[in-house]
């Protein structure tokens, strides 16, 4: 099976999303690129995430999102996922979904901000919202990578949030953040408002999520 690792993944992540309410129903989508074989493994179109199997996940060519392998249709979001890997060469994992806060910014058209620390796994202290673009469209794609900027995650305008990452577990780890930083922007918003910390601290911040968790280890070690 072509790319059947990064098939299983995407089957694996793609329960882990809706088992933990990070998406609704069959809304959402994930994919995994393979940059030595210029290959994209993404969810199949409308396609409930605990019925699809490896066979299910559909492989597209990077370069032009021609279909290389798989009987399903891919998902109708094949161009914001190819064009995110081409505008983020570190990326290996994409995720795109309608989690519940995530979305509530995206409604409002606000971006989220510094109210919390943590906002800082994006590599940024900002994640912008993108302008409204009907969903599946090349606009929406060009819109999504125009917004993301330096940093791993974007909110689309009355849509959701997608982000990226080192891989799907890199990118997944990143949602649920990303999650909990709009949960709290909401709750405090409806509360009066956060202080939102100041951008030196953010620098500072940043500066030190460089080096937070375990090392790298070394080859042969």
């Amino acid at each position: 099976m072509i790319l059947e690792h990064e098939r299983h993944l995407v089957v694996e992540y793609g329960k882990k999303v809706s088992q933990n309410g990070l998406t609704e129903g069959t809304s959402g989508n994930l994919s995994m690129v393979n940059r030595a074989e210029g290959l994209f493994a993404i969810s199949p179109s409308g396609m409930d995430y605990f019925d699809i199997q490896p066979q299910d996940v559909v492989v597209l060519k990077l370069d032009d999102a021609s279909i290389v392998d798989g009987g399903r249709k891919p998902s109708s979001e094949w161009a914001l996922h190819q064009a995110v890997y081409q505008a983020k060469p570190l990326a290996s994992g994409v995720i795109h979904t309608h989690s519940t806060y995530c979305t509530t910014l995206a409604c409002m058209q606000q971006a989220m901000v510094a109210v919390h620390y943590i906002i800082a796994a994006c590599g940024a202290s900002r994640v912008e919202c993108a302008p409204y673009a009907t969903f599946g469209t090349k606009e929406l794609s060009e819109n999504v990578v125009n917004s993301m900027g330096g940093a791993n995650a974007v909110l689309l305008a009355n849509h959701g949030i997608v982000v990226c990452g080192k891989g799907l577990g890199e990118a997944y780890a990143l949602l649920k953040n990303m999650e909990y930083v709009a949960e709290i922007q909401w709750r405090t918003t409806c509360a009066g408002g956060a202080k939102v910390i100041d951008d030196t601290e953010m620098a500072n911040i940043l500066e030190r999520f460089k080096t937070y968790g375990q090392p790298k280890k070394t080859a042969g070690r």
